[in-house]
């Protein structure tokens, strides 16, 4: 392994660059042992960490790897790497703007629905290392009287997370995670996803329409009569009993309270 220790940062600087850019010469500077050049230990350490952070990230999305292709895939790593390169040490940090990455990228123009799948895929592993909490308990209305329900406001579950697409971007991440053909499904048809885990499993599941605003009005602390208030004047057929009850089951909320009564 090359030495590096004692480093200034400009030079620091300039070995992490590249350590990630194959394109780069290795910095002036650096030997191994016994003042030997480090040119090929530098290209195989270079080589080893460019893997090892490829490897997280197929590991991170492995549907999208599955839908392009291995070959496919490890070339859009390599990219993501050297654009934006890895900002904490962590492995399942990695891959923040991968999805933005996928948009932008010409030859997948066809496949616009992979950003979003990306983006369940993200979702998903922030879902599984967010904080544990226990889910709501839904007799917990039960408990709240019938006038007061419209200043009902919900606590989030930490590992709740919603991803809105005008792709079918929740059947192709189910089908491909599945190892299942995407025979049937309608790339065009938009979904909105809904990442929870309300024990020790993720699950992701497909919301009914509105039910992504209404939501995320909820988690902004928005009341229940005004979150249903906002979702109904954009999507005029959206079922309030029904959807609460979805998320109620997947345990998206903690915990609610109410507002202070008014005084008349």
């Amino acid at each position: 392994m090359p030495r590096n220790s004692g480093m200034r940062p400009a030079a620091q600087s300039l070995f992490a660059a590249a350590l990630i850019d194959p394109e780069r010469p290795l910095p002036e500077g650096i030997t191994a042992a016994r003042g030997k050049a480090a040119d090929r230990r530098f290209a195989v350490y270079r080589n080893t960490v460019t893997v090892t952070r490829i490897d997280a990230l197929a590991a991170i999305f492995p549907a999208i790897e599955r839908l392009v292709g291995q070959e496919a895939f490890r070339s859009l790593a390599r990219l993501h790497l050297v654009e934006e390169p890895p900002a904490s040490p962590v492995l399942f940090e990695y891959g923040a703007g991968f999805a933005a990455l996928l948009e932008r990228t010409e030859p997948l123009r066809p496949y616009p629905y992979l950003a979003d799948v990306a983006r369940l895929e993200r979702a998903w592993l922030d879902a599984v290392h967010a904080e544990d909490a226990l889910p709501l308990d839904p007799t917990a209305l039960g408990a709240i009287p019938q006038e007061r329900l419209n200043d009902v406001i919900f606590t989030a579950h930490p590992a709740t997370r919603i991803v809105e697409s005008r792709f079918a971007a929740v059947s192709i991440f189910s089908a491909s995670r599945g190892h299942r053909p995407l025979d049937g499904i309608r790339p065009q048809e938009p979904e909105d996803g809904l990442v929870t885990r309300p024990g020790h499993t993720v699950e992701v599941r497909r919301l009914a329409p509105g039910a992504a605003p209404f939501l995320k009005a909820l988690i902004r602390g928005e009341t229940l009569a005004a979150a249903a208030s906002h979702t109904l004047a954009s999507h005029p057929g959206f079922a309030l009993p029904a959807a609460l009850s979805v998320l109620l089951e997947a345990g998206v909320f903690t915990a609610c309270t109410l507002l202070p009564a008014r005084m008349e």
